[in-house]
């Protein structure tokens, strides 16, 4: 019986990890309250207690975003006692414009059907 590996361990397949960091990407963005934090991020270095006041989310639900988006790689953060500051991750979203740029452009340029 053969047996497959799973998704993103060891393939043939040289786009699987690309596809994965793709995946965990979107899966960041796919939340308008992180996006929102995104977009408040850029105009700022941010501490935590000002995303919650610019977004109507408790402290917890903004720390659980928070949490995704840097997993994500997209946004870096320290700790200094009870605040938080968190920031964009440059390297992150240079990485997230390669991995995305090409994918999207290739589903734009894709033939049509029909």
């Amino acid at each position: 019986m053969e047996t497959r590996p799973q998704y993103g361990a060891t393939t043939l397949d040289p786009e699987a990890d690309s596809d994965e960091a793709v995946a965990t990407i979107a899966k960041a963005l796919s939340h308008p309250a992180r996006v929102a934090i995104l977009r408040t991020l850029a105009t700022r270095p941010c501490i935590c207690g000002e995303i919650v006041d610019v977004l109507p989310l408790a402290q917890a639900t903004v720390s659980q975003h928070l949490k995704v988006l840097r997993s994500a790689g997209l946004i870096t953060g320290t700790v200094d006692g009870p605040r938080s500051c968190y920031q964009l991750d440059r390297a992150g979203m240079s990485r997230a414009r390669s991995l995305l740029g090409p994918l999207l452009r290739a589903l734009e340029e894709s033939p049509a059907c029909c």
